[in-house]
């Protein structure tokens, strides 16, 4: 190593630090190169850090990017809590296209989505990318459920499926711009389904 790689390591330090510079090194390599091309090795060059650091936190390169992923979805699209479920969607599908049609959003939803065909491993980081962030935001619904907003039987899951899935209906198969009205119109489609009964526990 030289004594400039010394110096990156030293500089980036220890616990949080670390998992930060990795987390934003790894999603620039995502975005640079998409998942195919992103390898360990480069990811902790442009962390600043041993590669050897990398594999400590991180098994494989699923992992690593599984990690990086849900903690970048988690930072952008927050969940909400405004008490009424109108608005709680509202907010949650505006987020999602916010981040949809950002520059990451775009470079990750090219890479999770066009490297799949080839890639089996990334159908599988991509189906827990999408678990982790249902799991985040499932209190939305249970809140909403537990002040009357909602039926009782309604599968939170289901309910997001259907807030997010007119979204990515328009983005990915009929290649649509997306915008406020687009996520305005997906959170009244979900609150309709839900109350009409449709969204219920199976």
């Amino acid at each position: 190593m030289t004594s400039d790689d010394q110096q990156r390591v030293r500089a980036v330090g220890r616990g949080p630090k670390v998992r930060a510079a990795v987390h934003a090194a790894t999603l620039a390599e995502l975005v640079d190169k998409g998942y195919a091309a992103l390898t360990v090795d480069n990811v902790a060059q442009r962390a600043g850090v041993h590669k050897t650091t990398v594999y400590r936190r991180w098994e494989d390169r699923e992992s690593l990017v599984v990690d990086a992923l849900t903690e970048h979805v988690a930072a952008d699209i927050p969940v909400p809590d405004t008490g009424a479920i109108d608005t709680d969607l509202r907010e949650l599908a505006a987020a999602l296209v916010r981040w949809l049609t950002s520059p990451a959003g775009q470079a990750v939803l090219a890479a999770m989505f066009s490297d799949a065909a080839r890639l089996p491993e990334i159908a599988e980081a991509r189906t827990r990318v999408l678990d982790d962030r249902l799991r985040r935001a499932e209190p939305v619904i249970s809140r909403a459920v537990e002040r009357g907003d909602l039926p009782a039987e309604t599968d939170p899951h289901e309910l997001l499926k259907a807030l997010a899935a007119p979204i990515y209906f328009r983005l990915l198969v009929h290649a649509e711009p997306v915008d406020d009205a687009t996520a305005e119109h997906a959170a009244e489609l979900a609150l309709a389904a839900a109350h009409a009964g449709v969204l219920r526990r199976r």
